[in-house]
């Protein structure tokens, strides 16, 4: 894990603690995108009754990443895909859409 995702696992080991997730993994599986082209998600976080994949960035997206993300939504939609981003010390948090 970098410095923005284990302030991230943090974050939900306290929300785990708190009672509002069941559970959360790191970096749990690949997404088959197209051919050689995968998508690991940063975050699986287990709810009652769903789960969420949280992509966690820091201040910069790659514009690669984003369109990964993008397109992971777009195929796998049973998920639902979360950007958290650290911007200025504080969580920004977005449902991605396709």
């Amino acid at each position: 894990m970098n410095k923005t995702e284990i302030e991230y696992a943090k974050e939900l080991e306290l929300r785990k603690k708190a009672g509002e997730i069941l559970d959360w993994k790191y970096e749990p599986f690949s997404l088959k995108l197209a051919g050689k082209t995968y998508y690991k998600p940063d975050f699986l976080v287990v709810f009652p009754g769903h789960f969420e994949i949280h992509e966690v960035k820091g201040g910069f997206i790659r514009e690669d990443a984003m369109v990964k993300l993008k397109v992971a939504a777009k195929m796998f939609p049973w998920f639902k895909f979360i950007l958290a981003q650290k911007k200025k010390k504080q969580w920004i948090i977005k449902e991605v859409m396709s």
